[in-house]
């Protein structure tokens, strides 16, 4: 009983020691093999005395910290565990990664277990890693990717086979890892740059897939290389993906978040290592908790095809290949005596135009893909799309163009074959893989200008049918960015490309398909039977696929959904697009509710998919064409709103009392009309809702107790933003007028009701707050120290004068009342960075912010500073005016900005600045140069990282929220940035919203909460410890888990873990020692002495 002694004591003392809650410590399988095994199927991960990878390269950098981390993992169950991890015996090192293939790297691993003194290598156990990089391949058309499957497989074949002839006593882990592609293979794969982020990302999914399946069919062929008891390989079931928040949201992930994945990663491959148990799952919904699987009682080894066979035979269920013609039933194909001129009076044989933009299911991306061939989903069956392909004819191939070929034979527009939307196949199938809805404009002007310069059609005589279907995968990614992939962003992108259609094409009706309802989907990777690749999807669609039944995150996903929908509607209802006779657009909601077909025996009918189980195949898409034709002949009011895979849909008929295309018109349906107008905008108040407006109980002492109340002055610093520059201004003559009074971050003007800005938000809080400037004269600055057309060289004099003035300020107790300051400065910068670019480098700027911050951190006590990211200055190019003072007072102003042409290398240089101007000031606040006193505290607010401006047209900036020379900010604008710069101070560091929508809402302003009713730093943003509770502590080992709270500092999680667990160590080292000396000394003599293993 000395050993379960031992071990509950050192339990006992990690609970103390660890700042979060932990339970199930330690696993109950964390003891050697008495006697050690000998067939390799009964290897537990305690047996392992070496643990070594191969297949790393020299960038390898975030792998290299996942083996790190679960080599400590590693060493919780063999503390003797040899692990070259040292700078002189590393597999890391250049020595080893120096080879260009992954045999070169075995020998060199084989050799040096072979030579080297501490290890046994006939009796020792040896887990050996094979990392094969799939974001090291390269392969941009179709018929590559089959070449460089065939070329990865046949080198791991290879160095398999090395090592299963050198090695003994050895487990092989064949793992893919899928890194972020560095800026170096993007210019060596010119495809990545090439194509569209979505394209890219679909093919990076189907490469590892079918990478992975191949990998799996090398090792039933070669019988997992088990012709000897004592070596084996085993395929992890899923290949490690990093990256993918980051490619979902559109921006680079945190330092804290950046860890959390790499953290994440390694319980995955530690997971992918360990015989699987039923229920086993990564995280919680809120993301909060790592669940660290154990090895249990009845599943105590290493994972191999011998303990728990795989399934990799007859990997799909099988695909049918149904019937997809239709029998048309209409008698009646003509088309009117005359050409129609209205809209409201085309009957379908009028049509000779069809067209359509979109996603991948409009595309036409793995329509006819086999059941087994997932590498096929990425070829594009455009002849087959439903909405727009027109191969062969309506007796084989159901689409709306071959529908419509029965009442006009000479209809054209539709696409043939395969291929990309560029290619003369596509013709007005425009759709683009991936596409989420702020790519539909550039489609639809593709489109436009291929109708316009194409002699097969009279643009202005002949009327088109043009069919949108876009929203899936902007539903897919909505949890990684709701801003970005919110209901207003959604309509602002599709009302943009109605626009253009209404405002460019003449005779036109366009079907706007409403998003399908896409979490049925789901059904289909709730079932494992159905042998569907659900990892794929996961990276496909994660926000769909991931959550959990019944979960907050579900839920959301709905609504976003219902959202989409609904908001089409309010589009259409409004009449905009009714203006005129010939044109008009109709909403058709077939796929508003969809259910999902079965199968006899109630399972999900897979045949009804592509290989992918995500895109839809020939047999759904024939449905949908019938669908949306029979929802273009009902009348508005009266469509079928949901779309039945289950069903046999016939085909409907026009009529002779109803023989035309439905429209509002041609249906007697009144549209509900535009909401409401809101009356004129008088003022750029907000509305306040806080109650709790209290100071503290006494004048706090740190700044990390600091309420919104405590403040009692405030500053500013800065250039012509903070100073207010033209913000009201008129004409031309105001644009040099400084009106303080409205300055975003320092203006007190009036009230919160007429005049948003901080201070008048903080005067909700305290009503004698110092420092704020009003009106327009310099007698009433206050402590608003901005200077317009400031660089950042001039901020450390603005500093010394902020100093001054509050020193002399009879008002202000500079000791100890508690102020507020606001930097926000390098716009002149960027502007101006192509004429002076070594006294305006980042690096400068960087250096001048420093000297500007430690000016304050030594002088001023009582200090919150807020720092201002920059934001991204390019889309100031697409602020337009058609005036003297736009067209030459912005590029005087601007001129390393507005000058450069788009995609010229000047603009790329300009962009690449501007990153690493936010990336210097990101990196110097960071740290803890700030953190030596408890009344100062720096924070970087980073609302303006990504700032959504809306837009008017194609592809045009709102002007209004601009001075007349498109380039200092209008009061509108002040109002806005005070919003998001509250709204930042009241949330977490690391947790802060780097997005700002600059939408009209009166109610935006948030309030402190009672958990949480301070200002937000660095420090008070950390977790606070849980009160442990003293529990009855049984001798039962039957935890099969480890859960642990994630924090949201930059320390990763198993730090603490690790160093908590220090005293279990030495327990668990010497109970061990003690039942395995008699075992182990005669092969590890001399061991202690030689070994360069991982210490604790």
């Amino acid at each position: 009983m000395m050993l379960p002694q031992l071990v509950l004591i050192t339990v006992l003392g990690l609970t103390r020691a660890t700042a979060f809650h932990v339970t199930g410590l330690p696993c109950s399988q964390m003891y050697p093999s008495q006697p050690p095994p000998r067939n390799v199927n009964s290897v537990k991960p305690s047996d392992v005395a070496v643990l070594s990878s191969i297949g790393l390269h020299t960038h390898s950098t975030e792998l290299s910290t996942v083996l790190s981390r679960l080599t400590e993992l590693m060493t919780l169950f063999s503390p003797t565990l040899i692990s070259p991890v040292s700078a002189e015996t590393s597999l890391h090192a250049p020595q080893f990664v120096q080879h260009s293939t992954v045999v070169e790297q075995a020998k060199e691993v084989s050799l040096y277990l072979q030579n080297n003194q501490v290890i046994d290598v006939d009796r020792d156990w040896k887990l050996l890693l094979l990392f094969v990089q799939v974001d090291q391949l390269c392969a941009c058309e179709q018929q590559q990717v089959q070449s460089v499957i065939r070329s990865v497989v046949e080198e791991v074949d290879a160095a398999l086979q090395l090592l299963q002839s050198q090695l003994k006593r050895t487990i092989v882990s064949v793992a893919l890892w899928d890194g972020e592609r560095d800026s170096f293979h993007n210019k060596m794969c010119r495809c990545v740059e090439t194509n569209s982020e979505g394209e890219v990302r679909l093919q990076r999914a189907m490469l590892s897939h079918a990478l992975q399946e191949s990998l799996n069919e090398l090792m039933v062929k070669k019988h997992w290389y088990s012709d000897r008891e004592d070596f084996t390989v085993i395929v992890q079931d899923s290949p490690l993906i990093t990256g993918l928040s980051s490619v979902a949201s559109g921006k680079p992930l945190s330092e804290s978040q950046a860890s959390q994945q790499t953290d994440k990663l390694m319980v995955q491959m530690w997971t992918n290592l360990l015989q699987p148990t039923s229920g086993q799952h990564g995280t919680e919904d809120n993301g909060e908790i790592i669940t660290f699987p154990c090895p249990t009682e009845d599943r105590p080894f290493l994972r191999t095809e011998g303990n728990s066979p795989s399934d990799h035979h007859g990997d799909a269920s099988p695909l049918l290949h149904p019937f997809t013609g239709t029998e048309m039933p209409c008698e009646d194909l003509n088309p009117s005596p005359s050409t129609p001129t209205s809209v409201h009076e085309l009957r379908p044989a009028d049509i000779k135009v069809v067209a359509a933009v979109g996603d991948s299911l409009t595309a036409g991306n793995g329509v006819a893909s086999s059941p087994h061939n997932i590498l096929d989903v990425l070829r594009q069956y455009r002849g087959l799309s439903w909405s727009i392909g027109g191969d062969e004819n309506l007796t084989s191939v159901t689409t709306l163009p071959n529908i419509l070929k029965h009442f006009n034979p000479n209809l054209t527009g539709y696409s043939v074959g395969m291929g990309k939307q560029h290619t003369p196949q596509a013709f007005l199938n425009q759709a683009v893989a991936g596409a989420k809805s702020k790519d539909l404009l550039p489609q639809v002007e593709a489109l436009v200008a291929r109708m316009k310069n194409d002699s097969r059609i009279n643009f202005e005589s002949d009327w088109k049918v043009i069919s949108i279907f876009i929203g899936g995968n902007d539903i897919c990614d909505h949890c990684y960015n709701s801003l970005l992939y919110s209901v207003d962003n959604f309509v602002r992108n599709v009302r943009g490309s109605l626009d253009y259609l209404h405002k460019e094409v003449p005779r036109a009706l366009v079907n706007l398909i409403e998003p399908l309802h896409i979490t049925p989907l789901r059904e289909m990777h709730m079932d494992t039977s159905l042998k569907c690749p659900t990892w794929l999807v996961n990276i496909l669609c994660p926000c769909v696929i991931l959550p959990k039944t019944n979960s907050k995150a579900l839920q959301m996903v709905e609504d976003i959904n219902q959202g989409y929908q609904r908001s089409l509607h309010d589009i259409v209802e409004s009449g905009q697009y009714d203006t005129r006779s010939d044109f008009t657009v109709v909403i058709q909601p077939f796929f508003r509710n969809v259910i999902v077909p079965k199968l006899p025996d109630g399972r999900p009918d897979r045949s009804f998919f592509s290989a992918d189980c995500f895109h839809l195949s020939q047999k759904a898409q024939t449905l949908m064409a019938r669908s949306l034709w029979n929802n273009m002949l009902e009348p508005l009011g009266n469509k079928t709103v949901r779309q039945d895979f289950t069903a046999d849909t016939d085909l409907k008929c026009p009529t002779k009392t109803s023989p035309f295309i439905r429209t509002y018109n041609n249906s007697n349906y009144k549209y509900a009309g535009p909401s409401p107008t809101p009356g004129p905008i008088t003022n750029w108040g907000s509305d306040f809702s806080c109650v709790d407006l209290a100071p503290s109980d006494t004048v706090p002492t740190s700044v990390h107790k600091l309420r919104p109340a405590d403040i009692k002055v405030v500053a500013a610093l800065g250039d012509s933003s903070t100073v207010g520059t033209g913000a009201k201004a008129k004409n031309l003559f105001d644009l040099n007028k400084e009106y303080k009074g409205v300055s975003w971050s320092i203006g007190g003007d009036n009230n919160l009701k007429t005049v948003t800005t901080i201070p008048n938000i903080l005067k909700k809080f305290n009503p004698s707050i110092k420092g704020f400037s009003r009106g327009q004269s310099s007698f009433q600055k206050g402590f608003n120290m901005a200077v317009a057309g400031a660089k950042t060289s001039e901020i450390p004099v603005q500093v010394q004068a902020l100093i001054k003035a509050m020193r002399e300020h009879k008002e202000v107790n500079f000791e100890k009342d508690w102020k507020l300051a606001t930097i926000f400065v390098g716009v002149n910068d960027l502007c101006n960075y192509c004429i002076d670019q070594n006294n305006l480098s980042p690096k400068n700027y960087s250096h001048n912010l420093m000297l500007s911050l430690d000016m304050l951190y030594k002088e001023v006590p009582r200090l919150l500073v807020n720092v201002v990211e920059l934001l991204q200055i390019d889309p100031l190019k697409r602020v337009r005016r058609n005036t003297i003072g736009c067209s030459l007072l912005q590029r005087t102003r601007c001129p390393c900005v507005i000058n450069p042409a788009e995609n010229s290398p000047e603009l790329e240089e300009i962009k690449r600045i501007n990153h690493e101007y936010q990336a210097e000031i990101e990196h110097l606040i960071s740290g803890d140069r700030y953190d030596g006193k408890e009344d100062f505290a720096v924070v970087l607010q980073p609302f303006l990282h990504n700032s959504f401006i809306p837009y008017i047209g194609a592809g045009e900036a709102d002007p209004s929220f601009f001075s007349l020379d498109c380039f200092h900010i209008s009061e509108r604008t002040h109002a806005e940035m005070a919003i998001g710069l509250w709204n930042n101070m009241l949330q977490p560091v690391g947790r802060k919203q780097a997005y700002n929508n600059f939408t009209y809402d009166r109610s935006k302003i948030h309030c402190p909460s009672e958990a949480n009713p301070f200002i937000f730093t660095k420090i008070n943003s950390l977790p606070s410890p849980p009160v442990m509770t003293t529990t009855t502590t049984t001798m039962t080992y039957t935890s099969s888990s480890i859960p642990v709270q994630k924090c949201s500092s930059s320390m990763p999680v198993w730090v603490p873990v690790i160093v908590g667990i220090v005293s279990l160590m030495g327990g668990i080292t010497i109970a061990w020692f003690i039942l395995s000396c008699s075992q182990r000394q005669k092969n590890k003599d001399g061991r202690a002495v030689e070994m360069k293993g991982t210490v604790f």
